[in-house]
């Protein structure tokens, strides 16, 4: 077994050193920090071309980071052991994975259960693979805002690239099949999601077919439009008490297998989206996106899966 760990991140959070864990309840595994300017995709490539190949490639880190390993497991056809190390941890709370321990349990009892992702491609770049949304718009643009404060630190950060948002966010216009449109964002999530939420970050089911895709269109105020990027139940729902949450004529809802979109930013405005908190940057005129759901593309290990 290999295990990759990100320290770089959760660092807007506490937490506890797994090492320990790993030494006591897997000591025949091969941990290896990842890091400054090291690709995750070297390190397992590494691995997989030596004479000890890893039968389970396991990450310690937030979403980003496993997705990407999730990426390499379906790439070289082994089980994902996802190890909630992240500021979120959107997928490994969807999946039941609480912390290390719980993720170790059905490892250990051989537990897996069946994926389903979402394959997205850029223009005639590689498709990635996706484990909870894909974005355009203003999340992504709020993330490449915060990017640009990382000295700030990342809920400072945050806090400033908001405020500056408020201030110069626009609307983009966006293509799908054949319509043109103003709006301010498009999430797709990997499966059925919740009907209330405009920032569906994270996935509601784990065997998914469909794509759940919240059009937000330009009809509302920037207030409005970050307002909807509102992710948590009870922020959302204090927002639609104030008032503040995107009119429900501004919204759109497709569930859909597969989306072919043309994305057309405000000049002088980013050229970029986001999947699984991962943020990719484009030509400034625009791109395509497709995006393509691909039912039970890998096994993870869970809590109540299947013995393999």
């Amino acid at each position: 077994m290999l295990i990759v760990r990100n320290s770089r991140s959760g660092s807007a959070v506490i937490r506890e050193d797994p090492a320990e864990t790993f030494a006591e309840r897997l000591p025949a595994a091969a941990v290896r920090e990842l890091g400054d300017g090291e690709d995750l995709a070297d390190v397992v490539e590494e691995a997989m071309g030596s004479d000890a190949a890893p039968a389970v490639l396991g990450v310690h880190g937030g979403d980003g980071s496993v997705s990407r390993m999730a990426h390499l497991a379906r790439r070289h056809d082994r089980p994902l052991l996802a190890l909630p190390g992240g500021t979120f941890n959107h997928f490994a709370r969807a999946l039941g994975l609480t912390d290390v321990g719980v993720a170790i349990d059905a490892l250990v009892a051989g537990a897996t259960v069946p994926v389903g992702v979402v394959e997205a491609t850029a223009d005639d770049d590689e498709p990635v693979t996706v484990l909870n949304v894909v974005s355009v718009g203003a999340y992504p643009e709020l993330i490449e805002e915060r990017e640009r404060r990382s000295s700030l630190g990342k809920w400072l950060g945050g806090a400033a690239a908001t405020w500056s948002a408020l201030g110069s966010a626009e609307p983009l216009t966006i293509v799908l099949d054949g319509r043109r449109a103003r709006v301010w964002s498009v999430f797709v999530s990997v499966g059925r999601n919740d009907p209330d939420r405009v920032a569906t970050m994270q996935r509601q089911e784990i065997e998914a077919s469909v794509l759940d895709v919240r059009i937000h269109h330009a009809r509302g105020t920037r207030v409005r439009a970050l307002a909807s990027l509102a992710f948590g139940k009870r922020t959302a729902a204090v927002l639609r008490a104030m008032g503040l949450f995107p009119r429900d004529a501004d919204m759109e809802r497709l569930v859909v297998p597969s989306l072919d979109l043309k994305v057309t930013p405000q000049p002088g405005h980013p050229s970029v989206f986001v999947h699984d908190g991962e943020l990719e940057e484009r030509d400034p005129g625009g791109f395509r996106l497709r995006c393509v759901a691909v039912p039970d593309a890998l096994r993870v290990f869970a809590p109540g899966g299947q013995p393999r």
